[in-house]
């Protein structure tokens, strides 16, 4: 009982810290790109640099940082079945690779004796 109370806090702490990272996440994204659109529109320049951007450089720093903002929010509060794969996989083929290296090192002994 003791055990799974104890596994249960380790996960809760766990989801915490990934969503406190995803938070940080969003604020620097809103920060720097309300700074990017600020220089964007010659505010800082008087639009003497901006002034030959085309107009879709305003977009494409908040589109594609979108796009992987999405995904770490997918990640920290969607329980995305993918990557529950993702893991099994890792731990299968770590298993894989483990009992690789023991048939290997048995396969060794065994001509040594020979």
């Amino acid at each position: 009982m003791e055990h799974s109370n104890q596994e249960k806090l380790e996960r809760a702490k766990k989801q915490v810290e990934n969503e406190k990272g995803w938070y940080t996440h969003l604020f620097v994204y809103l920060i720097v790109n309300i700074c990017l659109q600020f220089f964007y529109f010659g505010l800082f320049d008087d639009g003497r640099i901006t002034g030959y951007m085309p107009w879709w450089v305003h977009f494409t720093t908040p589109f594609f940082w979108g796009i992987g903002l999405f995904g770490h929010w997918l990640k920290t509060f969607k329980k995305i079945r993918s990557i529950q794969f993702y893991k099994n996989w890792e731990a299968r083929k770590i298993k894989e690779f483990m009992e690789e290296e023991e048939e290997d090192f048995t396969r060794n002994i065994r001509k040594k004796k020979e």
